[in-house]
């Protein structure tokens, strides 16, 4: 038990720190990412003149949206780098867990997520001259809860289309209907503290519910998805 834990815990490791690598030297992913998300921020901004009240009501929907699209782009190529050069069939074919490759994955992708959405949010707050009347802290809760939600998920459904012929039309598709409740759990408990309008903890709990139902669901099936022809 102990030697299996430790094998695990090493090729998580071994993968983290390859995905970090090849991220840290393209910068692909997070250079899409970020572009796309700026983008979308800097549209809405130019395209709307709320006032500060109708700001805080509107900017939880606007920024996790923008995220959630911007999140495609990189987990699109989440898997997209296993292909070359069969890396993805060694896998298969060797002892490694399936479930320490996914969650490496995921938590490659997270920071990769995280990083973005630590540079983009400060812009996004001074473009709509936001200042949470909620506890502050909790923001960064919610934000926490919420990459994983988009991560974990998409990081699975990234593993499940990527041997169709569209799968960068198939991912959205898969990933937008199954994100609701996430994106929705998201965007109140943001508008919440925003507000200050009562407390966003009903929401951070369906949120962080979510994230352990769904992200054990994806360690549970994720060797049936590698191993599928």
């Amino acid at each position: 038990m102990s030697a299996s834990t430790n094998s695990s815990g090493a090729i998580l490791r071994a993968n983290l720190a390859k995905d970090l690598r090849l991220e840290w030297r393209s910068k692909d992913a997070l250079n899409a990412m970020g572009f796309f998300a700026l983008l979308v921020v800097v549209i809405f901004a130019l395209s709307f003149d709320p006032t500060a009240e109708e700001s805080r009501r509107i900017a939880g929907g606007i920024f996790w949206v923008a995220f959630l699209f911007a999140a495609v782009v990189a987990l699109n190529q989440t898997w997209a780098r296993e292909m070359r050069n069969q890396v993805l069939d060694a896998y298969r074919v060797s002892p490694a867990s399936a479930s320490a490759l996914f969650l490496g994955k995921v938590l490659g992708n997270f920071l990769f997520v995280g990083a973005i959405e630590a540079v983009v949010a400060p812009l996004f707050m001074v473009f709509y001259n936001l200042r949470p009347l909620g506890p502050a802290w909790q923001l960064i809760v919610v934000f926490l809860l919420g990459t994983w939600a988009l991560v974990a998920n998409g990081t699975f459904f990234a593993a499940l289309s990527l041997r169709t012929r569209n799968r960068e039309v198939m991912l959205p598709l898969l990933l937008f209907p199954i994100s609701v409740p996430a994106l929705l759990s998201m965007v109140e408990a943001t508008t919440t503290i925003l507000a200050g309008d009562g407390s966003a903890g009903m929401w951070m709990k369906m949120l962080a519910g979510y994230d352990v139902i769904f992200t054990v669901a994806g360690l549970l099936l994720f060797e049936l998805v590698m191993n599928a022809e």
